[in-house]
């Protein structure tokens, strides 16, 4: 067997990007829809809310660490215990700056449904409409509250709901992913033992990432859509036709 070159990339260092497909007219329809509703003004009665969600695997120390001292880092053992997973979800509102997560057990459409259910009455509840902006996961749909609720309800949480679902391959439109990586970097970056830690360990981030975190500005637009990402939009030809 040969030996490895030293500069061939391994598998697991290769990094994972969306990649967009070309010409695909459904792409920039959704892509373009998101857009515009980024360009909206803040309106209290209709805040831009978008939405995300991610497991975090919980990992129970076999040994204690060694603790830092004056030119250590603390030092933790390979070995670890696998203690499940918890779904997390997120959902932040660019024109306020101010972003909301809550931990659940599972990742189903019921615990989607029930979370759905808080944003509308609990958080936003003096608002005529909520436009949401999610991806496209199975679970993120108004079926699912219809799987959670009686018909009435469902109806009554999905009419106050303005849904704007992002393009497969286009997850970095979602403003809600992007804070996801703070929220990775910042807290997530390390073992954690069970969810009641993961719990105050988010909650406290949560609180503390609102004091300081500013406004998003989101200063992409479809012009520069249009110029930027052409190769993303189909080629028309002069008779109407895709080439």
């Amino acid at each position: 067997m040969e030996d490895i070159k030293k500069n061939e990339i391994k598998p697991w260092q290769k990094k994972e990007w969306c990649i967009a497909p070309e010409g695909n007219a459904e792409f920039v329809c959704k892509m373009e829809d998101i857009l515009d509703v980024y360009k909206r003004s803040y309106d209290p009665l209709r805040p831009v809310v978008c939405m995300d969600e991610s497991s975090k695997q919980l990992l129970k120390e076999v040994r204690n660490p060694i603790a830092a001292e004056c030119g250590r880092v603390e030092r933790y053992d390979t070995e670890y215990e696998r203690n499940g997973t918890c779904n997390i979800f997120i959902d932040v509102e660019p024109l306020s700056g101010k972003r909301h997560t809550k931990v659940t057990e599972r990742r189903t459409k019921i615990d989607w449904a029930e979370y759905i259910k808080e944003l509308v009455d609990v958080k936003y509840a003096t608002a005529e409409k909520v436009v949401l902006v999610m991806d496209n996961l199975n679970t993120h749909s108004g079926s699912s509250l219809y799987e959670a609720f009686e018909p009435e309800e469902a109806k009554r949480i999905l009419d106050k709901l303005e849904i704007h679902h992002t393009p497969k391959h286009g997850s970095w439109l979602n403003i809600a992913e992007i804070e996801f990586s703070h929220l990775s970097r910042q807290c997530l970056d390390r073992r954690i033992a069970d969810a009641g830690i993961l719990k105050r360990e988010i909650n406290a981030w949560n609180e503390q990432r609102n004091k300081v975190a500013a406004k998003i500005d989101w200063q992409f637009t479809t012009d520069d859509a249009r110029i930027k990402l052409k190769r993303l939009y189909p080629v028309i030809a002069r008779n109407g036709q895709n080439q």
